[in-house]
């Protein structure tokens, strides 16, 4: 099932998220439908705070991008993290364009470490410890900032900030378009 994805100004996406267990209800189900919402927004990554639900929770694709890119030096996986634990970030700071499907509409150059390690569990709760470099570790940051509650935006230069206040001001309102279901901010 397709769920919407919650915009920029829903206060779930700036709180922390929480550890779940293996007992967590129809945690499948969930991970199917979570799948199907990031492939329905054309998305590398999505996680549980932008369909609503504060637990940590994220999955990535970046398949897809190596495909779109054609880069043979980037292998690409798809997996799901679970209780995601960042135990270092290393490496010389690069800077990319950063685009999230809760702000649609905006992008912006956004700098971070060129490796990450991580501890996680997959759907059977197994647990992993991984080390990711280049546009892997680049889509595993930003996810697990969903999931501490940080945006993308809030890394962007100052100059850039105040460039996109306004179109972030307008998806607060829902006055953006999109070609996936959403969920605004009450008003």
């Amino acid at each position: 099932m397709i769920l919407p994805i919650y915009a920029f100004g829903q206060t779930v996406l700036k709180r922390k998220a929480v550890e779940i267990d293996k007992d967590y209800p129809d945690l499948k189900i969930l991970l199917e439908n979570m799948w199907e919402t990031m492939y329905n927004a054309n998305g590398v990554g999505l996680a549980a705070p932008q369909i609503g639900m504060s637990i940590r929770i994220f999955l990535i694709d970046t398949l897809q991008l190596n495909k779109e890119e054609k880069n043979e030096n980037v292998t690409g996986f798809k997996k799901a993290f679970i209780n995601a634990k960042v135990l270092e970030e290393t490496g010389k700071p690069w800077e990319y364009e950063e685009g999230c499907l809760s702000i649609p509409d905006v992008r912006g150059d956004v700098s971070r470490p060129e490796q990450i390690t991580i501890q996680y569990q997959d759907e059977n709760f197994k647990t992993y410890t991984e080390t990711f470099n280049g546009i892997d570790a680049r889509v595993i940051q930003h996810e697990y900032d969903h999931i501490e509650g940080i945006l993308f935006t809030e890394k962007l230069k100052p100059i850039k900030k105040r460039f996109v206040k306004r179109k972030l001001d307008f998806i607060k309102k829902g006055k953006v378009d999109v070609e996936y279901k959403m969920r605004f901010p009450r008003k």
